[in-house]
């Protein structure tokens, strides 16, 4: 049965925070808050929590996980950003966006699209999610809390639990933080286009087939 944290959505309490990351450190899964909606998110060298991500979601080989990251320094880790791509983040980051970048060598291959070689990348604006990256000191791999056949992503923390609570191992319950999943920006083309509009906002960014 996973555990249960109810979290300050402003002010998150410091000793649940780091008991999250212990489970996460551990090779947990954990469901935790964003600025768009719920996520499932697992250390970023686990396999098999990434593969428990996989059998929740139902996801194929191409499905494009995320590195969630508190700044734009962890981003250049795991993806080459040029100078356009640099200004672009900047201005978008903290908040509800996920980017496509090419991936650097330092990312494993398993998280990488496997044809196009590109990692999806996010710096979320939500406290709990900022005091979990912080206090881990890595990114967490992440994918959107959406389970197949649904329209929107769960959104409250009880009923996660409630469905998922044999599946993951922690939920990190902060209240309702909306259904609406991250804009999706591909930024591994120029010029750049936005894959799936969500709750962020990139005006002069065209949409993909609209």
């Amino acid at each position: 049965m996973s555990q249960y944290f109810e979290l300050h959505p402003q002010n998150p309490q410091l000793r649940l925070i780091r008991q999250a990351v212990q489970i996460v450190r551990n090779g947990g899964l954990i469901a935790y808050p964003t600025d768009s909606c719920y996520a499932l998110g697992c250390h970023i060298g686990d396999t098999e929590a990434l593969e428990r991500i996989r059998r929740i979601r139902q996801a194929d080989k191409h499905h494009h996980f995320t590195l969630v990251c508190r700044d734009l320094a962890e981003i250049a880790r795991y993806a080459h950003v040029d100078t356009w791509q640099f200004r672009l983040l900047k201005a978008a980051t903290p908040g509800p966006f996920t980017f496509l970048l090419r991936a650097t060598r330092e990312t494993p291959r398993r998280l990488q699209h496997p044809r196009r070689r590109t990692i999806g990348i996010r710096v979320p604006d939500h406290a709990v999610a900022q005091a979990l990256l912080a206090e881990l000191g890595e990114p967490v791999m992440s994918s959107t809390l959406l389970l197949p056949g649904e329209a929107v992503p769960l959104t409250g923390g009880r009923e996660i639990r409630s469905r998922l609570e044999h599946q993951i191992d922690a939920v990190l319950d902060s209240g309702n933080c909306g259904l609406e999943p991250t804009t999706v920006v591909d930024l591994a083309v120029s010029p750049p286009v936005i894959l799936r509009q969500g709750r962020g906002r990139l005006p002069g960014i065209p949409v993909h087939g609209a």
